[in-house]
């Protein structure tokens, strides 16, 4: 015996309108997500470049060619801020990244925050 289905009456259509209602909620929350995946590797870049200016400047490293290294790493709108105290070397990286926009435009943008720290080294005499 062969079953068929029977469609009430009210049916027809309704899996295209829950699929109309569902589909832009999905494409919605996929991009939330693509946009936290790349706060984190914006975060991940900033902490990348204070450690990488920290131990430039560690090693004795001319301090321009330092922060260009750490500009380089770092992701747009990230400054990179130098102090030095009793023999360390403290980098600062601080910005923001903007809000994805568009349809997200009330959400704000994130900050980017890291600090390195890396304790000067001393040549020595030692070649």
């Amino acid at each position: 015996m062969t079953s068929r289905r029977r469609r009430r009456p009210g049916q027809r259509g309704a899996v295209t309108a829950e699929l109309a209602v569902a589909l832009p909620l999905l494409l919605a929350v996929t991009a939330g997500l693509v946009w936290l995946v790349a706060v984190a590797i914006a975060q991940v870049r900033t902490v990348d470049a204070a450690r990488e200016t920290a131990r430039a400047l560690a090693r004795g490293d001319d301090p321009a060619a330092a922060l260009a290294v750490g500009e380089r790493v770092a992701p747009d709108g990230v400054a990179l801020s130098v102090s030095r105290s009793e023999g360390r070397v403290v980098v600062r990286a601080s910005g923001r990244m903007s809000g994805p926009g568009g349809l997200f435009s009330a959400i704000p943008g994130a900050p980017l925050d890291a600090e390195a720290v890396a304790l000067v080294e001393s040549t020595g005499g030692v070649p």
